[in-house]
């Protein structure tokens, strides 16, 4: 790859500006002048003809037409010229794809600059697995939303790797690093509001995830530092939210679509609109294959009556003033990256050639580039379960001599949120269990970073599963192994095809496996091409359907069903976990 790329972050060097005052001011020619071309001016929201002079990997001028001189001369042919779209909060892992071909999905697409929040990537490799996620050849310009926490609740999960107030610290001084990544919105503890102190002093912002709090949980959660939030699902949680000074990532992924709800009257979006952003947050392949990425939220946006030059301004300057990197990206604008597109159409938003660096990168929808990143053997084997593991593990036993007991259930709705209901339920052979008839699956999470056996288990409804189990490794927060099934010997034969493939997705019944999605980096990520991921993430989710799953998304679904920090209930490899109170309690509710 050229070496125009091995530099993402560093603003223009003294040489670079002299050389671009140069080219301005008329006195040596451009690199490229970009001719012909409508520039859409996301400052101001004007669309002018206008020549776009680029000097190395940065803009020089935007100027009259004819007036500059170039070594070269690309005809725009009276196409859009718009700067390229920045995805505002995204965990690179749930793509299943490496960065570098992550590139290869999205660049094409017009997303050349990603804040990545590497939460996942971090409960497996610690730093390294941080260096490893934001570094790629490829024409991606890939930031750092700081994790925040690793593990994400260090007493109520093992997690597979720690990182120290320290080591958060240090990465936040580090000009790759724009925020601290999202935090418990319920963990209001010293340690919590420590690294958050630490991102305010390094000049950074607090990245928020609000799991829709409202009034004194809200305002305490801002309180401590909180700049943003991608969970705000309504118009009215926007404007609850921007008017106390946070700015809002509009989330569209696969699981969870809030545009039409936030964007749907842009009448009444006011001067909140220029404190709107982008984020896909979580999106596999396949979606961002079939939808697309951010291009998607432009689309979105302008079909919901938003004015396409707002709709660029979300996607581009409005996140880049936000984070602080407006010098860098956000605009066609003087000593600005020369990162840009040509849209033939500015309602459809289907780029045409896409340049970064100055370079053009992408064509018609295909890359010009290749995925040249390596994969370090150490996040080739990653699933640890210990000796002895069996079934026993994650048997719920009941009182001696109960017949029936009180059970704490959690029930899925709006995605991966989880109602808790309490329902009397039969005790079979000793033991509360599995009742298919009534939609009453469990789950279990596995510890498969340390080998020591730990399981959490609890019984869950709403996932319409009929016979078998289904696997993932990739469980929210800390990538352990997660399972839900019909019964503890599909749990567990799901758990032996998981550990057998070193990580994945795995859908088993009957003896059988039905369909199988081999994710050998870490255990979260393919090392092979999306169009092949694509498929076999195509094949799993429709044998999971065919099993009963009623899921959409079923696996990225699943990998959520433990997050701690959604209510009503979590659940770790350490247990089930009151999340308004950040406690454990039982799965059986006490007489």
């Amino acid at each position: 790859m050229d070496p125009i790329f091995e530099n993402h972050y560093t603003a223009p060097t003294t040489e670079d500006l002299m050389a671009l005052r140069a080219v301005a001011g008329g006195k040596r020619p451009a690199d490229l002048i970009i001719r012909n071309g409508r520039v859409v001016f996301v400052h101001t929201g004007e669309i002018r003809e206008m020549d776009v002079a680029v000097c190395g990997r940065h803009i020089a001028a935007v100027a009259s037409p004819g007036v500059l001189t170039a070594k070269r001369v690309y005809d725009a042919a009276g196409q859009y010229m718009v700067p390229n779209f920045i995805e505002s909060h995204f965990h690179i892992e749930y793509s299943m794809l490496t960065p570098g071909e992550l590139a290869q999905l999205v660049v094409p697409k017009g997303t050349t600059t990603i804040l990545a929040d590497p939460n996942c990537i971090a409960n497996i490799w610690g730093l390294p697995g941080i260096a490893y996620i934001r570094t790629t050849r490829a024409p991606l310009r890939i930031f750092l939303q700081v994790s925040s926490s690793v593990p994400r609740t260090p007493t109520l999960e093992l997690g597979g790797c720690r990182l120290s107030a320290e080591d958060i610290g240090e990465l936040l001084r580090q000009p790759y690093a724009v925020s601290l990544g999202e935090s418990v919105p319920f963990d209001l503890s010293r340690d919590a509001a420590e690294v958050l102190a630490l991102a305010l002093d390094a000049g950074k912002r607090a990245t928020g995830h609000t799991a829709r709090l409202r009034n004194e949980p809200l305002w305490a959660y801002l309180a401590g530092g909180v700049c943003d939030d991608h969970n705000a699902a309504t118009l009215e949680e926007v404007k609850d939210r921007v008017r106390l000074g946070a700015g809002i990532a509009i989330q569209s992924g696969s699981m969870s679509n809030y545009l039409a709800d936030i964007l749907g009257k842009p009448e009444k979006l006011g001067e909140t609109a220029y404190h709107l952003f982008f984020s896909a947050d979580d999106k596999h392949v396949g979606d961002l294959r079939r939808e697309g990425h951010i291009d998607h939220h432009v689309r979105s946006a302008i079909e919901l009556g938003v004015e396409p030059a707002l709709a660029i301004r979300m996607a581009t300057l409005n996140a880049a003033m936000h984070f602080r990197i407006d010098h860098l990206v956000g605009s066609i604008t003087p000593s600005r990256l020369a990162d840009f597109m040509l849209l033939p159409d500015l309602k459809e938003i289907s780029p045409s050639t896409v340049f970064v660096g100055g370079q053009r990168v992408a064509e018609n929808g295909k890359p010009l580039f290749q995925n040249e990143d390596t994969i370090p053997e150490e996040l080739k084997h990653t699933i640890h379960l210990g000796a002895g593991f069996s079934k026993e593990n994650f048997r719920i036993a009941a009182p001696a001599g109960k017949t029936t007991v009180k059970a704490r259930v959690a029930e899925l709705y709006d995605g991966y949120y989880k109602r808790l209901l309490i329902e009397e339920l039969p005790v079979v052979d000793g033991a509360v269990g599995q009742d298919v008839a009534h939609d009453l699956a469990k789950v279990v999470v596995v510890d498969r970073h340390l080998g020591t056996g730990s399981v959490g288990t609890a019984l869950i409804r709403g996932t319409g599963l009929k016979k078998g189990a289904i696997a993932a490794t990739n469980n929210c927060e800390n990538q352990n192994l997660v399972v839900i099934g019909t019964s503890d010997e599909e749990i567990m034969h799901a758990i032996r095809v998981i550990e057998e493939m070193g990580g994945g997705y795995a859908a088993v019944a009957g003896g059988q496996v039905l369909a199988k999605l081999p994710l050998a980096v870490g255990g979260v990520m393919s090392e092979l091409d999306w169009r092949t991921v694509d498929a076999q993430l195509q094949t799993i989710n429709k044998v999971a359907g065919e099993m009963g799953c009623q899921i959409e998304s079923p696996f990225m679904i699943m990998a959520f069903i433990g997050l701690a920090g959604v209510p009503d209930l979590g659940l770790t490899e350490k247990g089930l976990i009151d999340v308004v109170t950040q406690t454990f309690t039982d799965v059986i509710v006490a007489d």
